[in-house]
């Protein structure tokens, strides 16, 4: 069928197949190829979902350490700076 999308071919390697046959557990109405677009779809999704997961992860990492240190008092550098020598 013509179209202007870009086609992708992908060879049924052992590993492949049996990423299929275990769509096509959770999917048996759909052909193969379906099972195919069906499991790039839910894979795309997934690994955005653990990308943003590891992104609040790290976030709160931050946020957690920026509480243990909390804002620098007043004159924090001045008061620093005093002890030093010439």
């Amino acid at each position: 069928m013509p179209t202007l999308l870009m086609r992708h071919q992908i060879t049924e390697t052992p590993e492949v197949s049996e990423a299929i046959d275990i769509g096509q557990r959770s999917w048996p109405e759909l052909s193969r190829a379906a099972v195919v677009r069906r499991l790039v779809t839910v894979g795309a999704q997934q690994l955005k979902r653990d990308a943003d997961e590891e992104r609040r992860r790290r976030l709160g990492i931050l946020k957690d350490m920026m509480d243990l240190v909390g804002p620098y008092p007043e004159n924090y550098l001045e008061d620093l700076r005093a002890d030093w020598q010439p």
